[in-house]
């Protein structure tokens, strides 16, 4: 049973950073295709990032150069680093993990950034 636990969350002020890291257990790790999506409230669910098992990353231009991806394959472990952060990131920060033909989430982690 593959299983995803998100931490890192909190309340910061806009500009300031956020560092989000997800602990992927019970699956190859380094097979994993990991991302990172958010949900703000009334809001469809959203993706942010994605890092595949080689290391590949990609983002949206809405926090391209704010929001970095990792991943560390010996701790098994995907982060987000989130810089600059501003009020409308506001939101419950989820973990995503595929693995073959599986996708499995994490619990999310809130996020609340103030003006």
């Amino acid at each position: 049973q593959v299983q995803l636990v998100e931490s890192g969350g909190g309340l910061v002020q806009a500009g300031e950073s956020l560092r989000l890291s997800c602990l992927v257990s019970g699956s190859t790790f380094s097979a994993v295709i990991a991302d990172w999506y958010r949900q703000a409230p009334g809001k469809q669910r959203e993706w942010i990032a994605s890092i595949s098992s080689g290391g590949f990353t990609s983002y949206p231009d809405s926090v391209k150069g704010r929001f970095t991806i990792s991943r560390d394959n010996a701790k098994n472990t995907v982060s987000l680093q989130m810089n600059n952060l501003k009020p409308e990131d506001t939101a419950v920060y989820y973990c995503r993990a595929t693995s073959g033909r599986r996708t499995y989430w994490g619990q999310g982690t809130q996020v609340t950034v103030s003006s």
